[in-house]
């Protein structure tokens, strides 16, 4: 039971970690990877590994909820599979989607654009792929 507690555990901070690096490169613009070649230097990747790390403390607080209860239904049912840690991977990024997008002020520039929707589910499905191959 303690080693499934701490496969789960160890599972989320790899999801949280994988989230945060697929946002990290939602934020360069597309644009940026035509150069992509020419900027993979050692400064360039060190800002972006930075980046994930800093993120991933916010993603883990995002998605703990939605994330634990999707545990809680797998670990019930005992459901392995990867469509349905794809797919609540999915449905923590739209939860963790709204939440950000709660939090802005009325009026003023927001996320709730395309752009930042598909960067949100990206990461969710592969948070979400990452946390079942974990296990």
């Amino acid at each position: 039971m303690l080693l499934r507690v701490v496969r789960i555990l160890t599972g989320f901070a790899l999801a949280c970690f994988a989230a945060a690096g697929t946002l990290v490169l939602f934020i360069y613009a597309p644009t940026d990877w035509g150069s992509a070649g020419a900027d993979l230097t050692g400064p360039r990747l060190s800002e972006a590994g930075y980046f994930a790390l800093m993120s991933t403390p916010w993603v883990a607080m995002c998605a703990a909820l939605p994330a634990f209860a999707g545990v809680l239904l797998a670990e019930a049912r005992n459901i392995a599979g990867w469509a349905f840690y794809a797919l609540a991977g999915i449905g923590t990024a739209v939860v963790g989607f709204l939440v950000q997008h709660s939090t802005e002020l009325p009026g003023g520039p927001g996320i709730f654009q395309a752009y930042a929707l598909i960067a949100f589910l990206a990461a969710g499905l592969f948070g979400g792929l990452v946390y079942c191959a974990s296990l």
